[in-house]
């Protein structure tokens, strides 16, 4: 997959660490003469290509082109960033943009969504995770690149654009409309189920979301009608963010031990991450949710709490991004994105192009009644008794809960079944029966 970018647009899948002196260490590299004739090469392309080009080329057009090459060669998440793109890359982070909402890649020549985000154009036409965009406004993306098909579903918002999709188990190509927007995304958001059990969904992981986490937490705590008894952190189509804030959620659930580290060439790539003491939650039953959407600072934050036993991860397998990215500011507005370092779980693991294997795997699905048709009732046999006295009729809040418990979220109907089933057993005993099913999981 190539470069991932969010349309309007920008990467969160790296962790943008904008620094000036990141590189201050110096990586040992072995001395070696300049590749003179490979130069030669270059010079003489380049003068090719000005003098015999069928259509003018200016130098700077081919120089920046060469840039773009020599990085895209180096892996999918390294980039030179131009004004725009640098400007669109700040603003993400800040959690405000304009564009369709969707996390997408390059793959085979088309575009690929990686994940769509909550409450955005995208998300509410119904684009799903693993969808390929072939034709944009009619046009086919074959072969134009990631960069000028993003330039194409830029626009206005209000503009309308038309998406043509290729969706697995779908026999034709959908059509969708859909019309831009200034996206703002809401880092963090919580509800409370059946009073007791709490639910917090991070749709991103953005410059203030740690903060974000402890003020959804503490308003679960605060609306409980009886103690708050667990919580699910959904985790699911989370394209990832800032390392920072994917610690910070960490810490929020661990009280001790390292949360994350990073490798890498260049001495001050080398970092580890240890928890703190101020953590807001470090015993109360956990569940994590995540699916193949679930990418980088996800999959830190799930494979921290999965090293720690201190949560069990639910889902389906994560999307396996574990490089560390830092963006470095080249003149004020051009800026160079090059991984530096890969990132390991605090039990070793590295996470690039694995994934997190969750300790229960639950696909998506739907509740459905099954037919009771085969069964007989004391009203079928013939010469039964009448009823007498009052008929008891289901209540209207009934049926419409039945209802919607069969068109709810499956997998996280599952967590919440799994988490009442943690709270029968007192805390103390929570890490026993966390370890137990993540010992059943990994076969032991």
């Amino acid at each position: 997959m190539s470069r991932l970018l969010i349309i309007a647009l920008c990467s969160v899948l790296s962790f943008p660490t904008f620094a000036d002196d990141v590189l201050n260490g110096e990586a040992q590299v072995t001395p070696s003469r300049l590749p003179l004739e490979e130069l030669r090469a270059f010079a003489e392309i380049f003068e090719r290509i000005r003098t015999s080009y069928v259509e003018t080329v200016d130098d700077k057009t081919l120089l920046e082109n060469a840039i773009h090459g020599m990085l895209s060669g180096l892996d999918p998440h390294s980039s030179y960033l131009g004004s725009e793109d640098f400007e669109d890359l700040r603003n993400n982070t800040s959690g405000k943009f304009g564009g369709l909402g969707i996390e997408v890649g390059i793959e085979d020549g088309f575009i690929k969504v990686v994940s769509p985000i909550d409450d955005t154009p995208a998300q509410k036409a119904g684009i799903l995770a693993g969808d390929v965009i072939i034709k944009i406004d009619g046009s086919p993306v074959k072969g134009i690149g990631l960069t000028k098909a993003i330039d194409k579903m830029r626009g206005e918002p209000g503009s309308k654009i038309d998406l043509t999709i290729l969706r697995e188990g779908e026999n034709k190509p959908l059509e969708i409309s859909l019309n831009r927007a200034e996206i703002k995304i809401t880092s963090v958001k919580q509800k409370l189920i059946d009073d007791r059990f709490g639910y917090v969904r991070i749709t991103q992981f953005q410059e203030n979301t740690g903060a974000d986490i402890h003020k959804a937490l503490q308003k679960l705590l605060d609306d409980s009608k009886q103690s708050l008894a667990g919580v699910i952190l959904d985790l699911r189509n989370n394209p990832g963010g800032v390392l920072d804030a994917a610690v910070a959620v960490s810490d929020t659930f661990i009280d001790n031990g390292l949360l994350v580290y990073t490798q890498g060439r260049v001495t001050n790539a080398d970092i580890r991450y240890q928890a703190t003491v101020d953590t807001l939650m470090p015993d109360l039953p956990l569940i994590v949710l995540i699916n193949a959407g679930s990418a980088s600072a996800s999959e830190i934050v799930a494979g921290a709490l999965q090293d720690h036993k201190r949560a069990v991860v639910m889902g389906t397998q994560s999307f396996g991004k574990g490089s560390v990215q830092t963006v470095l500011p080249l003149n004020g507005e051009h800026a160079l994105k090059l991984t530096t370092a890969r990132y390991y779980t605090p039990n070793g693991r590295s996470i690039q192009a694995k994934g997190i294997t969750p300790d229960i795997e639950v696909h998506q699905g739907k509740f459905t009644e099954s037919s009771e048709a085969g069964y007989y009732k004391e009203a079928d046999l013939e010469g039964h008794l009448s009823s007498e006295g009052k008929t008891d009729k289901p209540h209207e809040d009934e049926k419409t809960t039945q209802a919607e418990r069969i068109q709810s979220d499956y997998q996280l109907n599952q967590a919440l079944t799994v988490l009442k089933g943690m709270n029968i057993l007192n805390n103390s005993e929570n890490k026993a029966v966390i370890d137990e099913t993540q010992d059943k999981a990994s076969g032991a």
